[in-house]
């Protein structure tokens, strides 16, 4: 089976390759810009198709498409930091609909049966109140980020071209997820960079913080890979279907765990810059709908996850500072 992954270098879509690969019964491809990072994928980067496409050219996706012929289309690929969205709005909403609208015309123009999950977000809900906890999929959206807004811009593109024309598409309402290879400007990863600079002498002993009580809802990245395989493996086509733990913890309980894994005496400073210009409290997933109809249960403890994410940053600067040695 051919199965293409759009943003197969960033966080989600290299682990995804790890799991399809694991598999051994599909064939995968990927998209990639000419200024994305490939670090992700280089141990696999041989065993992988990628394609250079930028997704906003209708052309180059068309023909993307037409050449390939994918049994699955897993579109990954976005403009997924929140806090960008707010200094760049526009660039947000042409990164994350106006690609996917693209990769559904390109579907429809090619004519082939091809199964695609679209990569939603839990930011779609946005102002949730106490009494709607946890979240299900029927919860009202109101949105309080420009990010968000593009969220459920590609969300409801979604059904619409399922419903317009028969295209499969399945959507998946992530909540957080985190582990290895989180890109740092997110709270997780940020927080375990940080530690392990000032356990290699990197930093002064702060580590930097913006709302801390703020409540998520946190899977590892390696269990969603699994449920984006199940939705359209298993997901019932013009579904949307939540995956999140059911569990949630402050951000504050976050940075505990993580300095949990170190000796290194820290001080915690609230940085003003961090702090978001309106933002969620609670997000909080009912995934029982996805879980009943794929079998799919989260299997990896948090705090495995968050140790293993502060390996991965002991190890990717210990390996640049040896590159800068032997340089």
């Amino acid at each position: 089976m051919k199965v293409l992954i759009t943003g197969i270098t960033g966080f989600a879509g290299s682990h995804l390759a790890e799991y399809l690969l694991s598999r051994g019964d599909v064939e995968i491809y990927g998209t990639y810009r000419t200024r994305s990072r490939m670090d992700h994928i280089a141990h696999i980067a041989d065993q992988l198709h990628l394609v250079e496409c930028e997704l906003q050219d209708p052309a180059a996706v068309a023909q993307m498409i037409a050449r390939i012929k994918p049994a699955h289309i897993y579109h990954l690929a976005a403009q997924s930091f929140v806090p960008a969205s707010w200094t760049s709005p526009a660039d947000t909403m042409m990164n994350n609909i106006v690609s996917q609208l693209h990769i559904f015309e390109a579907v429809r123009a090619a004519d082939i049966p091809c199964k695609i999950q679209v990569a939603c977000s839990s930011e779609e809900y946005g102002l949730v109140y106490p009494d709607e906890l946890p979240v299900r999929e029927t919860n009202p959206l109101r949105p309080q980020s420009p990010y968000a807004v593009s969220k459920i811009a590609q969300d409801f593109l979604g059904y619409q071209y399922y419903q317009s024309y028969g295209l499969s598409i399945v959507r998946t309402r992530t909540f957080n997820h985190t582990g290895p290879r989180r890109g740092e400007r997110f709270a997780t990863s940020n927080f375990a960079k940080q530690i392990a600079q000032i356990e290699l002498g990197l930093q002064p002993p702060h580590v930097h913080v913006g709302n801390l009580q703020a409540r998520r809802d946190f899977t590892d990245v390696r269990d969603v890979v699994k449920a984006y395989w199940l939705a359209l493996e298993r997901g019932v086509p013009g579904s949307v279907y939540n995956i999140s733990s059911g569990n949630t913890r402050t951000i504050e309980e976050v940075l505990h765990t993580l300095l949990s894994f170190t000796s290194a005496p820290v001080q915690i400073l609230v940085d003003p810059k961090r702090l978001r210009p309106s933002d969620v409290e609670v997000l909080l997933g009912d995934a029982s709908a996805f879980c009943t109809q794929t079998g799919w249960q989260p299997e990896i403890p948090f705090h495995q996850t968050m140790h293993d994410l502060l390996q991965y940053w002991r190890d990717t600067l210990q390996a640049q500072a040896g590159e800068k040695e032997g340089s």
